[in-house]
């Protein structure tokens, strides 16, 4: 039983905690032995008092004279400031730093964490929350090996801020390659929502851990000893126990208070210590507090709403009072061990403290205090957003002020990536309530902050702004555009055309009536389940015809065209026109680049992927790796990345650069997991072109697994993929061997995409899978397959398109015949930039001729896209002949 402190004096807290401190004396050494060492994490948790505050501070004594320590401690009423805890345990060290060093320190994520670290401010955009966490996790990660051996110490994390918390979580899932020691101690129970999944994600992540548990009879009585003497008789020790529960802050103020009032410990006094130990909890305390007097109780009161890093000054004109008078109170709290003074200004000794004064404030007083402490804050030059956690708990009273304020809060909320707090801004703006001529605006931009996090809301929200006067009519546009975003990805694809076409049908012609138009286009042009896809193909080429690419409503009109064309196998050439006369000067027009927010990203992607399938893989590379590069810079690091390297990498796929594909694809994958798990259409999108591209390497196996993960079985969803889904499913199933599934699902991929009109055979090539697998049981009906797939490929018109039709022509004949096709498919494929067809033709053709040097060419040629499979069955033909 841990008796005392090393060094001497009693330290009640640390009574019974033996494992936990081998635990952490066994983590520090490992930390300070070596700078290659993994990194660790201890978790603490238990009941409020029970040492857990205690067992830090010994922690951190530890570390003195081995260790870089950096500290911080979550607040009950500070649990809605975005990065609070986080810029409390960083800031010490990068404060410090001038501009040109902080710039040199954070990297490319300067402009990304900088903002929420508060040490940069902020830049004209909109961080996604997940840049800003991937950059705080890099930062702390350049911290921990430049200030080796560091030590990171959250207390109370059951009150840290939900961006704090999500930082923490992912920053503990790296730490088998930092050195770096993180010890986080919380009340269970006492989080919700996010902020619950974030410390039970912190909690997996830690060594194994019991929660700390009261202090035995036997404890409590050689801690009362050792307080009040060695005389303290047996029934006093087990009185102090049953009183307390063993909770050891409970128990070091119940003895603190029997040494004041000179109480004997024996047990004639025991029946005194309940009334004494009310007066160190609850009412008991704030009553003790009052009995200090009017101004002391006001001062606690004031300190209680600013929470944490007190200012005497600044608590001090809540009341108000003179600064003197305030140094004094404070003083007075400080001998009753109510407040203590702590590195950034004065704190309570302990958080039941905090707690219980807080709440022991009349609401009414309360509430006017903060008030004015949202006043001292935004008049003390720190904004509007350090002043919104006081004006979140005024009361509504139809002030035009206090909803400016609160706009203004949330735009620096979305400006440093804290799209939660900006949503709380807003929804309380909503109850002040907003003057009319405003109360549209708050309901868009509570909308625009809630898009990407909660479709439902942001639905009702411009929806009911919509019903209102007082959006101009560009605004009202742009609503009407996130509206249908919203509803499209809630799986509300019919109700969101109906809000574009409604809206679209009270403007007159010009480029707001387009935009609708297009965006109405662009959803229809996404989802697979159109009834008159045919019918739809048609208005669209008759309304994109005549445009040359004005503005970008036009310019989107030609990009939903020329995709169009594309998934239907019309003309290449006319695509490839089209997609050009969408660019201006060869690029992306303003507004719409890749991190503009004005057209949905998805029209992008549609622009790259018709001029990857129309062998234009020159201009979809630039395309994709720009995007890449820009969702980088701009900290994007959720779908919108995902997705562009997904695109990045089919270009990689198509143009037979494999490995480089299979790396951009998980990759794709990985990001997108970050977003949610599984059964998104950016999963089944990455998903069917990293299965393409397996298949392509020969590795069906692996492919299975990537189909198994991410349920790549039917029934598929209704969007649009690139390569077409089915026709990779039933090429899977082939290659595993099951032949009915695999004929299924080819026949029933011809059946759908028949019905759609889309005939690419590039997209889609079903119809080669097919003619292959029937080619014994049915040469007929696959022999007709493969006509009519030429004829679509022809009028396609592309060297990949027609050298694959070749190619499988080929496949169905014997002889003399069989290689003059292959050899007019080698012809087309070599002057194609599909890499890996090239070589799956050249192998074929060496087969088939029996050719040993156009064998080897095609070998060498597969090894260079890292076709291992076709690989190995050229070298085997090889070896044979």
């Amino acid at each position: 039983m841990t008796q005392g402190r090393p060094g001497g004096g009693v330290w009640a807290p640390l009574w019974e905690r033996d494992a936990e401190l081998a635990a952490a004396e066994h983590a520090m050494s490992a930390l300070c032995s070596d700078m290659t060492t993994e990194g660790s994490l201890l978790v603490f948790s238990g009941e409020a008092g029970i040492g857990k505050t205690a067992l830090l501070a010994e922690v951190r004594r530890m570390a003195q004279g081995r260790a870089r320590v950096l500290v911080a401690r979550g607040g009950e009423t500070v649990t809605s400031v975005p990065f609070n805890v986080v810029r409390q345990l960083l800031q010490p060290v990068l404060v410090s730093l001038s501009p040109e060093e902080a710039r040199e320190y954070l990297g490319d994520w300067y402009d990304i964490a900088g903002p929420a670290l508060g040490i940069t401010d902020p830049g004209s955009g909109r961080p996604e929350p997940q840049a800003v966490c991937d950059g705080l996790v890099d930062v702390v990660s350049r911290l921990a090996r430049v200030h080796w051996p560091l030590v990171l110490i959250v207390d109370d994390a059951h009150w840290a801020d939900q961006e704090t918390l999500r930082w923490l979580a992912a920053f503990a899932e790296r730490l088998d390659d930092l050195p770096v020691l993180v010890v986080v101690a919380h009340q269970p129970g006492e989080a919700t929502g996010d902020s619950a999944r974030h410390l039970k994600r912190i909690g997996d992540a830690a060594r194994p851990t019991t929660p700390l548990r009261a202090l035995t009879p036997d404890a409590t009585a050689g801690l009362t000893r050792a307080t009040l003497g060695e005389h303290a008789d047996a029934p006093f020790c087990r009185e102090v126990w049953a009183v307390t529960g063993g909770n050891p802050y409970e128990s070091v103020e119940l003895l603190a208070k029997v040494q004041d009032s000179e109480m004997e410990p024996v047990e004639s006094s025991a029946a005194e210590l309940r009334a004494l130990n009310r007066s160190a909890r609850g009412r008991g305390l704030v009553a003790r507090i009052q009995e200090l007097g009017t101004d002391v109780t006001q001062f606690a009161w004031s300190a209680a709403i600013l929470g944490s890093a007190i200012s005497v000054e600044l608590a001090a004109s809540l009341i108000p009072m003179p600064v003197d008078d305030a140094r004094r109170c404070a003083e007075r709290l400080h001998t009753a061990r109510i407040m203590t003074s702590g590195d950034d200004g004065l704190e309570f000794v302990h958080p039941l403290i905090a707690t219980a004064v807080y709440r022991s404030i009349p609401p009414a007083t309360r509430t006017a205090f903060h008030g004015r402490a949202a006043w001292a804050v935004t008049r003390s030059g720190r904004g509007h957003a350090a002043a919104s956690r006081h004006l979140l708990e005024v009361h509504p009273d139809d002030d035009r002020e206090v909803v400016e304020q609160l706009r203004e809060a949330a735009a620096e909320h979305l400006a440093v990536g804290a799209p939660d707090a900006a949503r709380r801004c807003l929804e309380r703006a909503l109850r002040e309530p907003p003057r009319p001529e405003v109360h549209a605006h708050v309901l868009y931009e509570l909308g625009c902050a809630t898009l990407l996090t909660s479709p439902v809301t942001t639905i009702g929200h411009l929806r009911e702004a919509l019903s209102m006067t007082g959006l101009s009519q560009e605004l009202r546009v742009d609503a009407v555009c996130r509206l249908s975003q919203a509803l499209v990805h809630n799986d509300q694809l019919g109700e969101g055309l109906r809000a574009i076409d409604e809206e679209a049908a009270k403007l007159q012609d010009g480029p707001a009536q387009l935009r609708l138009k297009a965006v109405h286009y662009m959803w229809e042009g996404i989802h697979a389940g159109e009834e008159d896809s045919p019918g739809r193909s048609r208005r669209l080429a008759a309304l994109a015809g005549p445009l040359a690419g004005r503005d970008n409503a036009e310019r989107a009109l030609l990009i939903l065209r020329a995709f169009d064309a594309m998934t239907r196998g019309e003309n290449a050439e006319e695509v490839v026109e089209l997609c050009d006369r969408a660019l201006v000067n060869g690029r992306l027009a303003p507004g719409l680049g890749w991190t503009d927010a004005e057209w949905s990203f998805e029209l992008r992607l549609m622009l790259g992927g018709s001029y990857a399938f129309a062998d234009r893989l020159d201009r979809a590379e630039s395309l994709f790796t720009e995007a890449v590069r820009a969702y980088e810079t701009a900290g994007w690091s959720g779908g919108h990345l995902a997705l562009a390297h997904a695109f990045l990498g089919y270009v990689h796929r198509r143009r037979g650069r494999l490995r480089d594909a299979e790396k951009s694809l998980r990759e794709s994958l990985r990001l997108a997991d970050r977003v949610g798990q599984g059964g998104l259409p950016m999963h089944w999108e990455a998903a069917s072109m990293l299965i393409d591209t397996l298949l392509a390497r020969g590795h069906a196996e692996q492919a299975r697994s990537v189909a198994d993960r991410y349920g790549f079985a039917p029934p598929s969803a209704s969007t649009i993929y690139v390569p077409d889904a089915m026709s990779v499913r039933g090429r899977l199933l082939l290659a595993l061997g099951h032949r009915e599934e695999g004929l299924n699902e080819l026949e029933a991929t011809a059946k759908a995409l028949t019905a759609r009109g889309q005939y690419n055979t590039v997209l889609a090539p079903w119809a080669y899978d097919l003619a292959r697998a029937l080619a014994d049981e049915d040469p007929g009906r696959a022999a007709d397959l493969v006509a009519d797939a030429r004829v679509q490929a022809e009028r396609f018109g592309t060297d990949t398109a027609i050298g694959e039709a070749i190619r499988c022509a080929a496949a169905l004949e014997k002889g003399t015949r069989a290689v003059a096709l292959y050899a007019k498919a080698v012809t087309y494929l070599e002057a194609s930039p599909c890499a890996y067809e090239h070589a799956v033709a050249r192998v074929e053709y060496g087969i088939a001729s029996g050719a040993v040097e156009e064998l080897e060419r095609g070998i060498a040629l597969a090894r260079a896209c890292g076709a291992d499979g076709l690989v190995a069955w050229g070298e085997r033909e090889l070896a044979g002949a």
